[in-house]
């Protein structure tokens, strides 16, 4: 059922015979999103086309986003019996939600979530979920700022180690969401974002500390960097935090950084 839901398994018209009638229209699915912070909202204008969407978040009055998304507000248990069960919280609350929600995944549910990080998340979710429960891991390496004029096209990570689900998932991405799918392994990812975002992230907070004054006279290196800045400086704390401090290979990133701001800044 969940595979027709999603819209992606290759559909071909039957004949009707004379004696048809008109079958009754299929039923969408339905997607509980849990963690309506800037991201999860984000996400609503993305999928509500396609799932029968429902939002729970304890952290916030969703009322609006209901009214105005028509999204459904519901309970934590709710949320997690839908087909879909998307997870858009920090990583240090993932653990917590997970063992809430445990008990209230229905068989042949899926279980995704958008960290930032994969190694450690996925390993909780495998900890915490019950083996009925199929997980695909994702990190979209987008968010509201860089895909305010659209997401086709952006680049979203995929781990699913090959899984029929998850190469579901994978064509549901690029054929409704025209997403750019770059299939990957917890461990790869982290160590490759370690630099991406790490590295990006630890620049920009260094910038931003030096509080640079308005400048009248740039070049286009300088005005790049800024730009970079810009991009990142609204993320929270807790994102930092995450991206600097969860990623198993971000020590590594972090040491290699001060021994070469050292090198280049001793004359």
């Amino acid at each position: 059922m969940l595979e027709q839901s999603l819209e992606i398994a290759d559909r071909r018209p039957l004949r009707p015979s004379r004696e048809s009638i008109s079958p009754a229209p299929q039923r969408r699915p339905s997607l509980g999103l849990i963690g309506v912070g800037a991201f999860g909202e984000f996400c609503i204008a993305h999928l509500a086309g396609h799932f029968d969407v429902s939002i729970h978040d304890p952290r916030r009055d969703l009322g609006v986003l209901e009214k105005s998304q028509g999204v459904r507000v519901t309970d934590l248990a709710t949320a997690a019996q839908k087909d879909i069960v998307l997870l858009a919280v920090a990583p240090r609350d993932l653990r917590d939600v997970a063992r809430k929600i445990a008990p209230h995944l229905k068989i042949g549910s899926l279980v995704i979530d958008v960290c930032s990080i994969k190694t450690k998340p996925l390993a909780i979710l495998a900890e915490e979920l019950p083996a009925h429960a199929e997980i695909v891991g994702t990190h979209p390496l987008f968010g509201p700022r860089s895909g305010k004029d659209g997401i086709e096209g952006l680049t979203i990570a995929v781990c699913s180690s090959g899984s029929p689900r998850g190469r579901l998932v994978t064509r549901f991405l690029r054929k409704k969401l025209g997403l750019r799918v770059v299939p990957t392994t917890p461990e790869r990812h982290d160590e490759e974002m370690a630099y991406v975002q790490g590295l990006t992230h630890l620049l920009s907070r260094i910038v931003l500390a030096m509080d640079v004054p308005a400048i009248e006279h740039t070049t286009a290196t300088f005005d790049h960097l800024m730009r970079m800045v810009g991009m990142v400086r609204d993320d929270s704390d807790e994102i930092f935090r995450a991206i600097t401090e969860e990623n198993p290979f971000a020590a590594e990133v972090k040491r290699r950084l001060r021994e070469a701001a050292q090198a280049v800044t001793t004359f």
